[in-house]
């Protein structure tokens, strides 16, 4: 159960107490938990004594202190600093890469626009390649479970493969929250 993380003045004032008596941020909640009966987070008792300017006697010093790009013992360094040195260096993903030649099929497309297509038209895409490039659709029958008619399903997923989702009717189940 969660409560909000607007405390009462002495929730606020009990933990305060509990903190500077050195106890833990889980002890101390445990108390205001059943001196109060409330049902506050060891999370909500760090936020607060955050929000407050507390810290726990039981936090070392240095670790309030320590800058956040600290080495931590026992953590491997990062990725980047372990990589080999002969090893090169993958592409940015923010570079532009080389297109990619497509493969043909034995088909010529009726290169039908967007607005133009029908339920049952091929949609495998042509053009759009240049700037400005109008991109327009195959428009051949569909091939049965697909968008695409059977050389261009076939081109996309290979001849053996299946549909990976059948096209169906969507079930909704409605669930009652209480």
């Amino acid at each position: 159960m969660m409560q909000s993380s607007n405390w009462a003045l002495e929730h606020s004032e009990a933990l305060r107490e509990y903190v500077v008596r050195g106890m833990s941020y889980s002890e101390a909640v445990d108390a205001i938990n059943g001196r109060f009966g409330t049902a506050y987070t060891r999370s909500a008792a760090i936020g607060r004594a955050r929000r407050m300017g507390l810290t726990s006697s039981n936090e070392p010093e240095e670790r309030a202190n320590r800058p956040a790009s600290a080495k931590m013992p026992g953590l491997l360094p990062p990725r980047s600093n372990r990589r080999p040195a002969d090893e090169a260096e993958p592409p940015s993903a923010f570079e532009r890469a080389e297109p990619v030649g497509l493969r043909c099929v034995g088909i010529s497309p009726r290169l039908v626009s967007l607005v133009d297509l029908q339920a049952r038209d091929c949609r495998y895409p042509y053009g759009g390649d240049k700037e400005g490039e109008a991109i327009v659709f195959c428009g051949h029958p569909r091939f049965a479970g697909s968008s695409y008619c059977l050389p261009h399903f076939e081109l996309t997923r290979g001849s053996d493969a299946a549909s990976e989702r059948q096209a169906g009717p969507v079930m909704l189940r409605l669930i009652n929250a209480a």
